[in-house]
C-alpha cells in the first residue's frame, strides 16, 4: 500500500471514528437528559402525592387523591410490602398491566412495554390504613422515544454528510505530504540515471518538515558530490604519483636487463634508483593507509599529558637523529587531556616539514593565551607564497615539484596532520613570508586543562 493511500485511509478512519463516537455521545447524553427531566418531574409529583396521602389518611377512597397526581400517559400504583397491588389508576389504557421490577438502589428504571419505553420509580408512603406501601409512578416515554428516533436520523445524516469533507481533506493531506516525497524520488531517479548529483528546488518560504527534509537531502547530495570529487582527485593524484616512480623502476629495470650486468657502474646506478623509488612508493602507501585509518574514527586514548614534556622528548629525538638545532621556548608543565601518540605524530610531521625546508635552527614555543594553549613551530626557510597557503593541507599538493623531489616528500604529510588536528580539536594557522620562513600555530580548542 502506497504512503498516499495509507495517509488517506488512516486519516479518514480516525476522523470517522471520532465523528461516530461524538454522535454516539451526543445521542446518549440527550437520552439521559430527557429521562432525567421526566424523572425529576415524577419525583416532584410523587413527593406531593405522599404528603397528600399522609395528611388525608381518613379518606375512604384513596383513588381520588391518586387521580389528582396521575401523570399524562402514565399510571400510579400502590403496592404493599408483599408486592400485592392495592390500587391502580392510569391515564392511558393498557399501562396498568405493566408491573416493573423496580430496583430500590436506582433512582428510576426505563424498560420497554409493548414496544414503548416506560419510566418507573417507587417511593415509600403511609397508606390510609396506616400501613407502609410503595407508591409506583409509571410514565410512558413515547414522546421521548419519538424524539430519540428523530435525533438518530439527524445524527446519521450529519455523519454521512460529514464523511464527504473528511474523505476530501484526507486526500488533500495525502497529496500535500507525498508531493515533496515524489519530487525527492524523481530527483534520486534522475541522479541515478544521469550519474549526476541533482538537487531539489525548494520554495524560499518553506519552513515545514518537508522543506527541511528537502534541504537536508540537498546538503547530503552536496556532501556526496564533494566527497566524490575528492575521491576522483585523490585517485587521479595517487595514480599520477605512483606512475612516476613505477616508470623510473621500469626504465632502470630495462636498462639493467640490457646492459647492467656487463657494466658495474650502470648496475649500481639502476639498483640505487630502483631502491630509492621503492622506498618512496612504500612511504607513500603507508601515508595513504594512515589517511584511511584517520577517517575510520578509531577511538582516541585520552589522558592528561604534559605538552611541554612531549615536545621536549620529540625535539631531543629529532636532534639525535638529524643533528639539527631545535630550541624549545616557554615553561612547563602544560597539562591537557588528549591522545599522546596522535599528538606526537602531529608534532613530528610539522617538525619534519620544517627540517626539510630550512637549514637554520627551528624554534618551538609553548604559551597560554587566554583559555587556550598555543604551540608555535617556526623555521627560517624559503617561506610559502600567500596564494599557496590555503592548499597546503590538500592531498598531494606541492608548492614546488622541484622542492619535493629534493626532500623526497609525497604530498600527504600535511594532509595527515590536518586529519589528526581535526580529531584532536586543534586549530591550525599557517603564517609565512617568502624568504623569511614559516610559522605553524597550533591552538588547542578543547584543551580540557588538567591539574598542574
Amino acid at each position: 500500500m502506497k504512503l498516499k493511500t495509507k495517509i488517506h485511509v488512516f486519516s479518514s478512519l480516525v476522523m470517522l471514528i471520532i465523528l461516530v463516537l461524538t454522535m454516539i455521545g451526543i445521542y446518549f447524553l440527550y437520552e439521559k437528559m430527557a429521562y432525567d427531566t421526566e424523572y425529576n418531574q415524577l419525583l416532584s409529583e410523587s413527593k406531593e402525592l405522599v404528603t397528600s396521602i399522609s395528611q388525608t389518611s381518613k379518606v375512604n377512597d384513596p383513588a381520588t387523591i391518586l387521580r389528582a397526581y396521575i401523570p399524562p400517559r402514565g399510571a400510579i400504583r400502590a403496592v404493599d410490602l408483599n408486592g400485592k397491588s392495592l390500587i391502580t389508576v392510569q391515564s392511558t389504557e393498557g399501562i396498568e398491566e405493566y408491573h416493573p421490577d423496580i430496583d430500590e438502589h436506582k433512582r428510576y428504571s426505563v424498560k420497554k412495554y409493548e414496544g414503548i419505553p416506560v419510566l418507573s420509580m417507587s417511593m415509600p408512603a403511609i397508606w390510609v390504613d396506616g400501613s407502609v406501601v410503595h407508591i409506583q409512578m409509571l410514565q410512558s416515554m413515547k414522546d421521548v422515544a419519538r424524539n430519540l428516533e428523530l435525533l438518530r436520523l439527524v445524527l446519521l445524516g450529519v455523519t454521512i454528510l460529514a464523511t464527504i469533507p473528511i474523505v476530501l481533506s484526507s486526500m488533500t493531506l495525502g497529496r500535500i505530504v507525498t508531493k515533496p516525497i515524489h519530487r525527492l524520488i524523481a530527483t534520486m531517479q534522475e541522479s541515478q540515471k544521469s550519474g549526476t548529483f541533482e538537487k531539489i528546488n525548494i520554495e524560499d518560504d518553506g519552513r515545514d518538515e518537508m522543506a527541511e527534509m528537502s534541504r537536508t537531502f540537498n546538503e547530503m547530495m552536496f556532501q556526496l558530490e564533494q566527497n566524490y570529487r575528492k575521491q576522483e582527485h585523490f585517485v587521479s593524484n595517487a595514480s599520477h604519483e605512483l606512475k612516476t616512480p613505477l616508470t623510473v623502476v621500469e626504465s632502470y629495470a630495462r636498462l639493467l636487463k640490457r646492459r647492467g650486468f656487463d657494466n658495474k657502474e650502470v648496475a649500481n646506478e639502476a639498483v640505487q634508483a630502483i631502491l630509492s623509488e621503492s622506498i618512496r612508493m612504500n612511504e607513500m602507501i603507508k601515508q595513504m593507509l594512515e589517511l584511511a585509518k584517520n577517517k575510520e574514527n578509531i577511538p582516541l586514548t585520552i589522558a592528561a599529558i604534559d605538552i611541554y614534556k612531549v615536545l621536549e622528548d620529540t625535539l631531543h629525538q629529532m636532534h639525535q637523529a638529524y643533528g639539527r638545532e631545535f630550541n624549545l621556548l616557554g615553561n612547563g608543565p602544560v597539562i591537557i587531556k588528549t591522545d599522546e601518540q596522535k599528538l606526537k605524530q602531529l608534532f613530528f610531521i610539522f617538525l619534519e616539514n620544517a627540517r626539510h625546508y630550512s637549514e637554520r635552527e627551528i624554534n618551538v614555543s609553548v604559551a597560554k593565551e587566554g583559555a587556550q594553549f598555543v604551540v608555535r613551530i617556526q623555521d627560517f626557510g624559503q617561506g610559502i607564497a600567500k596564494e599557496n597557503i590555503p592548499h597546503l593541507f590538500d592531498r598531494f599538493y606541492r608548492v614546488s615539484e622541484d622542492r619535493n623531489r629534493k626532500t623526497g616528500g609525497t604530498g600527504l604529510g600535511l594532509a595527515i596532520a590536518h586529519e589528526i588536528a581535526e580529531r584532536l580539536a586543534i586549530n591550525i594557522t599557517v603564517l609565512s613570508t617568502l624568504g623569511e620562513g614559516t610559522t605553524i600555530v597550533l591552538r588547542f580548542e578543547n584543551s580540557n586543562e588538567g591539574e598542574q
